[in-house]
C-alpha cells in the first residue's frame, strides 16, 4: 500500500512539522487549506501537492479526497488540524461567529473523517488523527465557543476510535496543552522550553502512527515541562 498523508488545515506551524517528518518517512504529502498560496514554500521544500478546500463544506471535502486520489493516492493517514476561535463575554458573542467556530473546529472533523473512513474501509485500514488543545479538556473564561468546538471534536474522536479500531483504522486525538513555539512566539531567555516545539509534537504523531495495533493509543496529552496540569 502506497504511503500517502493528507494534512487538512495545513500551515507554517505544527502541520508543517508533521508534513516534513512524514515526508522524511517516505510518505507522499497532500496539503489542504483554504488559501494554498501560503503553502508554496513548504510544498516546494518537501515535494508536496497543495489543494484548496474549506473543511467545513461537505462538497469541498468530497472533492478534496477525489483530487488527492487522482493526483497521488488514497490517503493512508489523515491529520485534521483546522480550528477557529472567537473570544469574549458570553453575552457579547456573535452567534454567527460561534457557529463558524463549531463548523471549522468540530463539524469539519466529522466531514473529513467520514470521507477518509469510507476509503480506509475499502483499503483495509489507515489512521485518522485529530489535533486538540487545552480547550479540549478545560473550558476557559471568555472562550466558550472554542471549548465547545474542541470538546465536540474530542468526543467525536473517542467515539469513532472505539468504532473503527476493530476495523484496523487507528483514530487518535492529541491534546496540545500549551503554546506552540513559532517565529512569533519564542521562549523567554529565562524560561527555556516553556513552549511546545512543533517538531517535538510531530515526533509524537509519528510515534503514535507507528504503534503496533495490539497496543494502540487513542489519546495523548502533550505539554511543556513547566505547564500546569
Amino acid at each position: 500500500m502506497a504511503k500517502t498523508a493528507l494534512i487538512v488545515g495545513a500551515g507554517s506551524g505544527l502541520s508543517a512539522s508533521i508534513a516534513r517528518l512524514l515526508a522524511k518517512e517516505g510518505y507522499q504529502i497532500a496539503l489542504a487549506a483554504r488559501r494554498i498560496e501560503k503553502l508554496t514554500q513548504l510544498s516546494s521544500e518537501i515535494a508536496a501537492v497543495s489543494f484548496a478546500a474549506d473543511a467545513s463544506k461537505p462538497e469541498e471535502v468530497n472533492q478534496l479526497f477525489i483530487d488527492v486520489e487522482n493526483k497521488l493516492n488514497t490517503p493512508t493517514v489523515v491529520v485534521y488540524n483546522p480550528s477557529f476561535r472567537v473570544r469574549g463575554p458570553l453575552i457579547d458573542l456573535d452567534p454567527g461567529e460561534v457557529a463558524k467556530t463549531l463548523e471549522v473546529t468540530a463539524y469539519g472533523g466529522f466531514l473529513v473523517a467520514q470521507a477518509a473512513t469510507k476509503r480506509m474501509l475499502q483499503q483495509g485500514g489507515g489512521a485518522i488523527f485529530f489535533t486538540g488543545a487545552s480547550a479540549s479538556i478545560k473550558g476557559y473564561p471568555q472562550s466558550a465557543p472554542f471549548a465547545m468546538g474542541k470538546f465536540a471534536l474530542r468526543g467525536f474522536a473517542q467515539s469513532i476510535a472505539r468504532e473503527l479500531a476493530p476495523k484496523n483504522i487507528h483514530v487518535a486525538h492529541f491534546v496540545i496543552d500549551g503554546a506552540i513555539r513559532s517565529a512569533e512566539r519564542l521562549d523567554p531567555v529565562d524560561n527555556p522550553d516553556s513552549t511546545l516545539d512543533p517538531d517535538a509534537i510531530a515526533q509524537t504523531y509519528l510515534n503514535i502512527l507507528n504503534q503496533p495495533r495490539s497496543a494502540w493509543t487513542w489519546e495523548v496529552e502533550l505539554r511543556p515541562w513547566v505547564e500546569r496540569f
